[in-house]
């Protein structure tokens, strides 16, 4: 292994300029003569819009136009696709009512956009808005998942109950017929709390047409800037898609929220043209907290049935999914086909069947979040596990083992087939590191001191590298998610890679370049990284569902191949030797058996200036391209514990340990991975103590801001123990898994598994706040009382 190649700890190259203030955000373009955008938001979670009255703000020096959604639909600009389709057990396609970028006619939730006001300041925007008279009739609210069914509200008129879709997976019959003779059956009713996603930097956008040639380029913060090209210029008709440049610059995390096309870099798109003038909108963090796409929000009955031996036999499962006001790109996917498929865990379980319905609220839309149905399987599953060890009385590590999966490939009855994996070595390997042995004499020395311990697992399974275009689009996917990538060599052998991949924290300027330096023996700084630029980069799919190492990079990968075996033919050529004998090794080109050689520097000026190659086998330069789409998604797996000690006197739950072992198959940058590993962690433990959102009962979302939802800080979290196992995936050219959400998927599970254990009892939800976990503790002690 070289100082910088696959497998070496390389400090990532972009924090240079990231912690001295050298980076490039979307609020830091500027462009001459700019406006600025600020929207009117409705203040009601639902109401319709009798009239808007925008005189005094259009007669006020400054305002340019007050746009509303009567003049988007005049103008032809489409409402908001959903992009992957579901159907109902009945057969019907979902029912998925028209997302305007502007109100029209109806507002679903507070903070959804009626109207938008562009002037020459973002204060004067801001003041001439206040000016603005909207009519409203205020109607009844629906916030609660569980209620929005039978709540007589019509969120849509389209969506009888409130229903998108009522979907289901599995055999049901063969799953009645296991319960029907199963010797112990666990049942669980659980809440995946709804999170906001509050990304450091603020979602933004800046847009410039020019009349001159009739092309718009928007700057936005994008994780996937080709996508959104496609959807502003396909379905929304902004503009047309060869007049239409994207371009996300540094993006300051997304973590899914990044993924969709909002209304905001739309409606700023689509002003520019109106005005003749750049149009810049940049969120404040109260506009983030009510109209960025929130995530979770599940309400969940799940049941397992055993035999005498602790096996399992089957599993049921009816969730509720709340989509919030509308049904937001990627939405109608994250608690079908990324959940569902993942409720068989790491376990050999023969029958699985689940029910979800997805329900409109008047409420934020929810989407994909970090992990983005995984976390939500993997709470449902682990909790389930866990409760049912505790129920039979066998230790929860015991029963895992039991019932893993041994052999691979394995056929889930829930559609996944894992390719390969061993769950067993993560689990010992974590109970060795955690010191499960001792655990017991730990928690006698607390209970001592007056404190309760207690130990939690977590074994998870995602599927991830989302991309595989023949089983999206066979599940209702409306795009193939292959990936793109360019290998660029300058004739003095610098590289150039042009990837559709985006990085918005992940490092891959850093490990991208270490494949490349790895892979052609060359030095690591003589690579370059370019992404993030319709107009630069071929088209891709972006970033999300930990799809940049095993499909993004095995596009550079197969890209590469394709320049050895050019470069072999050029040196070929510029040896005088037969194709065949040439061999190609740290940066060097031979002849086999002889002292002829050329290295990678000369050979790459000879692909620029060398004469005499036959037109006919070899065209001058050295620049190749590859389209990936893998056979199979990728399954990273792993065992995470987490072991609390809780204050029953104050409800403070305090992390004590956390031991993640996983298994992401080859490892690039370890400490990148490790990195990942501790956000992920962080966000799950987020989750399941901390992070709550709220609405009350007319839709006023009440953690509106860092001062009501909590986010945790250094001291909520301790030193986290990381380390791997490794079987390499076999269905991408590198054996990469993904790694990015693996953190998020497990905690929750973890933590919440680790906090009942020492409450005794199963009587807690997320987020386990202290307050939650003092009145838990109090039934505990009289619990102990009544004994």
């Amino acid at each position: 292994m070289s100082a910088t190649g696959i497998g070496a700890r390389v400090k990532r190259v972009e924090d240079q300029r990231f912690i001295t203030g050298k980076g490039h955000y979307v609020d830091d373009v500027n462009r001459e003569g700019q406006t600025y955008a600020y929207f009117l938001r409705s203040p009601h979670a639902h109401a319709r819009i009798k009239g808007i009255n925008a005189s005094q703000a259009t007669a006020m020096d400054g305002v340019r136009v007050v746009l509303t959604g009567e003049d988007l639909a005049a103008d032809g600009i489409g409402p908001l696709p959903c992009g992957w389709m579901i159907h109902s057990k009945d057969g019907s396609p979902m029912v998925t009512p028209g997302h305007p970028c502007l109100a029209q006619g109806k507002v679903r939730y507070v903070g959804d956009p009626v109207c938008v006001v562009i002037a020459d300041s973002i204060e004067l925007a801001r003041d001439a808005a206040e000016q603005i008279d909207v009519d409203y009739e205020v109607l009844p609210a629906v916030v609660d998942v569980a209620k929005s069914q039978g709540s007589g509200i019509a969120v849509h008129e389209e969506a009888p109950r409130n229903t998108a879709y009522e979907w289901e997976l599995g055999d049901k019959a063969a799953v009645e017929a296991a319960f029907a003779k199963a010797h112990h059956v666990t049942k669980i009713d659980l809440v995946n709390n709804r999170l906001i996603p509050n990304a450091m930097e603020p979602r933004a956008a800046v847009a410039e047409y020019d009349s001159g040639t009739g092309h718009t380029t928007v700057w936005t913060t994008s994780q996937n800037p080709h996508v959104a090209r496609l959807v502003m210029s396909a379905f929304l008709n902004v503009s047309p898609e060869h007049k239409l440049r994207v371009i996300a610059p540094d993006v300051g995390g997304g973590f899914g929220s990044k993924i969709y096309v909002y209304p905001e870099e739309t409606v700023s798109a689509w002003a520019s043209k109106k005005v003749g003038k750049p149009v810049k909108w940049t969120a404040d963090r109260t506009e983030a907290f009510l109209s960025d796409a929130h995530g979770r929000d599940h309400a969940t009955h799940a049941e397992l049935a055993m035999d005498e031996r602790g096996r399992f036999l089957a599993m049921r499962v009816k969730t509720l999914a709340n989509v919030g006001g509308y049904m937001s790109l990627f939405a109608s996917s994250v608690p079908t086909y990324l959940y569902a498929t993942l409720l068989s865990g790491q376990y050999d379980i023969p029958a699985i069947y689940a029910e979800v319905d997805a329900v409109y609220t008047t409420t934020t839309p929810v989407d994909a979040y970090r992990g983005a149905g995984r976390p939500e399987a993997t709470f449902v599953v682990e909790r389930l596990v866990e409760v049912a060890a505790r129920e039979i009385g066998v230790d929860p590590a015991t029963l895992r083992k039991r019932n893993f999966i041994r052999k691979f490939p394995h056929q889930t009855p829930v559609i996944m087939a894992y390719d390969i994996g061993d769950y067993h070595a993560s689990l010992n390997k974590a109970m060795e590191v955690a010191d499960y042995k001792g655990f017991g004499k730990r928690k006698r020395e607390s209970a001592r001191r007056g404190k309760l311990r207690g130990i939690g697992f977590s074994t998870y399974i995602e599927a991830c590298g989302i991309a595989p275009s023949q089983a999206v689009g066979s599940l209702g996917a409306g795009v193939g998610l292959w990936e793109s990538a360019e290998v660029r060599v300058n004739p003095v052998g610098t590289v150039e890679v042009l990837t559709g991949s985006h990085s918005h924290g992940q490092g891959h300027e850093t490990t991208f370049a270490q494949l490349v330096a790895d892979r052609l023996g060359i030095p690591f700084e003589n690579v370059s990284i370019v992404h993030g630029d319709t107009d630069k980069v071929q088209f891709g799919m972006g970033t999300y569902g930990s799809r940049s190492g095993a499909v993004g990079m095995s596009a550079i990968s197969t890209a590469l191949d394709k320049v050895v075996a050019k470069g072999k033919k050029i040196a070929a050529h510029l040896l005088e030797a037969a194709e065949a004998d040439i061999d190609f090794k740290d940066g060097n080109f031979t002849v086999k058996g002889t002292d002829k050689a050329i290295d990678w520097t000369s050979l790459a000026l000879g692909a620029y200036v060398a004469h005499g190659f036959p037109p006919s086998e070899i065209e001058p330069g050295l620049k190749e391209t590859s389209f990936y789409d893998p056979t199979n998604f990728t399954f990273p797996a792993g065992c995470h514990i987490c072991e609390v000690e809780l204050d029953p006197d104050t409800g403070v739950t305090e992390i004590v340990n956390w031991v993640a072992v996983d298994d992401f198959g080859t490892v690039i940058n370890p400490m990148i991975v490790e990195g990942q590993v501790h956000g992920g962690i962080a966000q799950g433990v987020g989750q399941a103590l901390l992070e709550g959102t709220r609405y009350d009962s007319d839709g006023q979302l009440l953690s509106g801001s860092f001062m009501d939802y909590t986010m945790p800080r250094a001291d909520n979290l301790p030193s986290f123990t990381v380390d791997t196992t490794v079987t390499a995936c076999p269905s991408n050219p590198l054996g990469m898994k993904g790694c990015g959400e693996a953190g998020a998927i497990a905690a929750p599970a973890a933590v919440v598994n680790a906090v009942t254990d020492a409450l005794g009892h199963e009587d807690l939800a997320m987020p386990a706040t202290p307050q939650a976990v003092w009145r838990a503790a109090r039934k505990t002690a009289q619990r102990a009382a009544a004994e």
